[in-house]
């Protein structure tokens, strides 16, 4: 199943959705935050009790590549090892790029946002 993805600029906004998406019956484990900046990435996740996107997603080998890339770079295998097309990966690395953060719901069943 492909993941939906949401656009945010307002990160109590993005919490507030989350929540939405827990009371609708979204497991937590289902539902990431990415931005641009790491710092950023972990605190708005940890506020809206979501998730990163790490080793368990990735697997151990893209991480340890993840170390040597540019950020673009990254955050594009990130956006591909949770369900995405390169295409869309390309697209949605150029939103975080203008400063946006992205909640992913990877189990998106009941998903109403």
């Amino acid at each position: 199943m492909k993941p939906v993805v949401r656009e945010y600029t307002n990160d109590e906004l993005l919490k507030e959705d989350v929540k939405k998406l827990q009371v609708q019956g979204v497991d937590a484990k289902d539902i990431y935050v990415l931005s641009h900046d790491d710092e950023r990435t972990n605190r708005v996740a940890n506020n809206a009790d979501a998730n990163t996107i790490g080793i368990k997603e990735m697997g151990l080998g893209t991480a340890a590549s993840n170390l040597f890339n540019k950020k673009g770079d990254e955050l594009r295998h990130k956006l591909s090892e949770v369900g995405l097309s390169k295409t869309e990966a390309e697209m949605y690395e150029e939103k975080l790029d203008q400063g946006k953060v992205l909640v992913i719901i990877t189990n998106n069943e009941t998903v109403r946002l």
